[in-house]
């Protein structure tokens, strides 16, 4: 089955979270789900970027309900401070894209002392999921989103002995683990779920080889190695455009059709339409016991489900 942003259906009356939703697939994630009529929270680390992409979004769709609200995901503060204010403007929250995120950096550390794309890629949102979970459950069929990556098959469990990889660090190591996490993170929610009878559901995304300001960062802060350059000049030549890349994620978050652990990403593995991929990577079960293990160690935030 085919599904284009046309197919996304009336979100009228609906809350959508969208972390990273300043530019690329944030934006374009963002975008859509306004234009179909949600109230769209732009949680964003850049103010200034921020204000740029609400002016952007207002003329793109002069009616969108938006909201920005300031997030760095690298700071437990920040993300308690970001979940606090919107769970104080909304009883609930029907669809959060975990879309934020970094890639093949050199090796920094967040202001917590986490590895920094472990940290912001998947521990800053697991604490945002964690805190938002009370206004995610008051939802009719609340969806959690984990935007993850091809670079997940290049991943590795972690370690729970030195997840932040301190004397083995690569950046290639660090993004493919950080990806994996989000993979994991997104079927051991669903587990939960499952397990608590709740009507919300957990999906994850992937969005191929997509040309946005991922790849031109990376290089430009000294990142992704010798190959770096050319997954910049790949992504420029031949990827998909940010709205074209961002259709998994809002396919995940928006189809009616769409189930609970499933993975959606493009038809030919970097390119082309949204579709329902397999989801792979056997023996998943001790890798996603230890991920919720090293989560709540290293943020001291439990995720509980249940009302």
């Amino acid at each position: 089955m085919t599904f284009t942003r046309a197919d996304i259906p009336d979100l009228t009356g609906r809350v959508a979270v969208v972390t990273g939703a300043n530019g690329g697939l944030g934006l374009e994630t963002a975008s859509a789900l306004g234009d179909r009529g949600a109230t769209v929270v732009m949680a964003v680390r850049d103010q200034d970027k921020a204000r740029e992409a609400e002016a952007e979004l207002r003329t793109r769709t002069p009616s969108a309900d938006l909201e920005v609200v300031g997030l760095d995901l690298g700071s437990l503060a920040s993300v308690r401070e970001a979940a606090d204010r919107i769970l104080a403007a909304h009883d609930r929250v029907d669809i959060l894209v975990n879309n934020a995120g970094l890639m093949a950096l050199p090796e920094r550390r967040t202001a917590d002392g986490f590895e920094m794309q472990l940290g912001v890629n998947h521990l800053g949102h697991w604490a945002l999921t964690a805190h938002l979970m009370p206004a995610l459950l008051a939802a009719d069929a609340a969806r959690v989103v984990s935007v993850t990556s091809t670079a997940h098959h290049i991943g590795r469990p972690l370690d729970p002995r030195n997840p932040h990889l301190h004397g083995t660090y690569s950046p290639w190591k660090a993004y493919g683990q950080s990806k994996l996490a989000n993979y994991h993170f997104a079927l051991g929610l669903q587990r939960e779920f499952e397990r608590a009878g709740v009507t919300a559901s957990s999906l994850m995304a992937h969005p191929g080889l997509s040309h946005t300001d991922l790849q031109v960062r990376t290089v430009r802060e000294g990142g992704g190695g010798p190959t770096g350059p050319f997954w910049e000049w790949a992504a420029a030549r031949i990827g998909m455009s940010a709205a074209d890349g961002a259709m998994p994620q809002l396919r995940a978050a928006t189809d009616p059709h769409a189930r609970g652990g499933e993975l959606y990403g493009p038809r030919y593995v970097n390119t082309g339409p949204p579709v329902r991929l397999p989801v792979l990577r056997p023996g998943a079960d001790g890798a996603i016991a230890i991920l919720w293990q090293v989560s709540e160690r290293e943020t001291c935030v439990p995720l509980v489900v249940g009302r």
